[in-house]
């Protein structure tokens, strides 16, 4: 069943029966929710969340440092290459500056899909769910891994007959290597039409090396589900094997079109891109 109202519309699961909500471990949508200061969370995720930031203490400006990726990516994709369809999987929970918020400021009819696997999530998806009159969101209920699920849904709110971004970020280190992430990409870019893009981030394992392994250790040892593989900067290049990657290539976050004036961290513990497909 689905729903439609106005400019808006929620999809149900793609499973017949979704997870329950567990509040006794910690998620990752969660824990990424309480390190961008939100109050979305449960006490496992801020435990999880404070033996992170013990383990690195340099998590929380990096994961504001991909949020602020995010925007200028979504900006540049909407202002400069007339991207009006984003596909956003691991969206995670309500923050400020949204996909559909950064994208319908520059374009009013701007279509977003959104999907991420936690209840809690889903919980929220009517605040998550606004949009300009002209344009349309969406939310979907889903795995990463269920490709044909996510784009037979996402075609009822984005037309794939024109360019789409799709977005995966900070999502991709919960796929394990032995669930083949590369090939997951690979899918869901094959639905796509040339002209499409995609903007990736993913957690870095030979970046503050040390400290990402410990973090890596104790949230892993709190998490139910799918636990957390970092990647180096070679296997996230990968994810962009037959892409255009834009300038300039593959960096730390902060280093992917900086805004002039604006102050950085001068390390981020990720790997980031956008490229287009031909």
């Amino acid at each position: 069943m689905s729903r439609q109202t106005g400019s808006w519309s929620e999809e149900s699961p793609v499973r017949d029966n979704g997870p329950e909500l567990d509040t006794q471990h910690a998620h990752p949508a969660r824990v990424y929710n309480y390190w961008l200061g939100g109050k979305d969370n449960f006490a496992a995720d801020r435990e999880a969340a404070e033996q992170a930031i013990a383990a690195n203490p340099g998590i929380v400006t990096d994961v504001r440092a991909n949020r602020a990726f995010l925007i200028r990516a979504v900006r540049c994709l909407a202002e400069e290459r007339g991207i009006r369809q984003f596909l956003d999987i691991g969206t995670g929970l309500p923050t400020a500056s949204n996909t559909h918020e950064v994208a319908q400021a520059v374009t009013p009819e701007a279509r977003i899909m959104y999907v991420d696997n936690d209840p809690v999530v889903l919980s929220h998806a009517q605040g998550l769910l606004t949009s300009t009159p002209e344009g349309a969101t969406a939310y979907l209920e889903a795995d990463l891994r269920d490709a044909p699920a996510i784009l037979r849904a996402a075609a009822r709110t984005l037309d794939f007959g024109e360019p789409v971004a799709l977005m995966l970020l900070i999502v991709l280190h919960l796929i394990p290597d032995a669930d083949n992430p590369y090939d997951i990409v690979a899918d869901l870019l094959r639905a796509l039409p040339s002209g499409s893009y995609v903007v990736l981030s993913h957690p870095a394992s030979d970046i503050r090396t040390a400290q990402m392994a410990e973090m890596t250790s104790r949230v892993n040892e709190r998490m139910s589900g799918p636990k957390a593989t970092m990647r180096d900067l070679a296997a996230v290049t990968r994810f962009f094997d037959g892409l255009d990657l834009l300038e300039p290539g593959v960096v730390q976050p902060q280093q992917w079109r900086p805004e002039p004036g604006v102050l950085s961290p001068a390390q981020v513990t990720a790997w980031c891109g956008v490229a287009r497909k031909r």
